[in-house]
């Protein structure tokens, strides 16, 4: 597996970044809105793959909301707070950038990927067009691929570089995917450069 950005900028492990995310609950932060937005975009019960699930926080909401959601991180520590929160729910450990459907039990045709909390830009560097292309292999013949990531320094996480959306872009064209979709938020607001943080949704064409 390539080093990803994450580990390589000393992000936290699981229980930290966990414990980050409870505090901003209690403070009475709205964690949800990457489940929610995902949710209007395929039919109830479809099935999802959270693609650097993390601690599993969008799937576990998803699965809430009555979804099929699958999550992969390549990190062990943030998978063990997602066994731990969701048991039922299938939780891999795999590099985006060479996943198969082999190491997800089999199971493909995704109607619906999604890639949140600046996945694109902690990957391993020079992997982004390996990841996109590995994880459109994985979608069913209308499906969607979404991704949320900051387009600044202020939208990422210290030390991280900046991977410009024209390389997630190409990286998507090359991918046989097509551009439907893109916001400035997670709550559908208009996109502006500007704003230092992109929505992306993508079909394959």
């Amino acid at each position: 597996m390539d080093e990803t950005r994450w580990s390589q900028i000393g992000g936290a492990d699981g229980q930290e970044y966990a414990e980050r995310f409870a505090a901003l609950a209690r403070a009475g932060a709205d964690l949800h809105g990457e489940a929610r937005f995902c949710a209007e975009l395929v039919d109830p019960r479809a099935l999802v793959l959270d693609a650097g699930c993390g601690t599993g926080r969008v799937a576990v909401h998803l699965d809430e909301l009555g979804f099929h959601p699958v999550g992969v991180d390549v990190d062990e520590s943030m998978l063990a707070v997602s066994r731990r929160a969701a048991p039922h729910l299938p939780w891999h450990r795999a590099d985006l950038a060479t996943l198969t459907a082999a190491e997800l039990d089999g199971v493909r045709d995704f109607d619906l990927v999604v890639m949140a909390g600046n996945v694109v830009p902690l990957l391993a560097a020079g992997t982004v067009d390996r990841a996109v292309a590995a994880l459109s292999a994985l979608l069913a013949p209308r499906g969607l691929l979404v991704s949320g990531f900051g387009l600044d320094a202020a939208h990422l996480p210290p030390r991280c570089p900046v991977t410009p959306l024209e390389e997630y872009d190409d990286a998507c064209r090359a991918a046989g995917l097509v551009l439907r979709e893109r916001y400035s938020t997670w709550e559908c607001g208009e996109f502006h450069p500007a704003e230092g943080y992109a929505v992306s949704v993508h079909a394959l064409a």
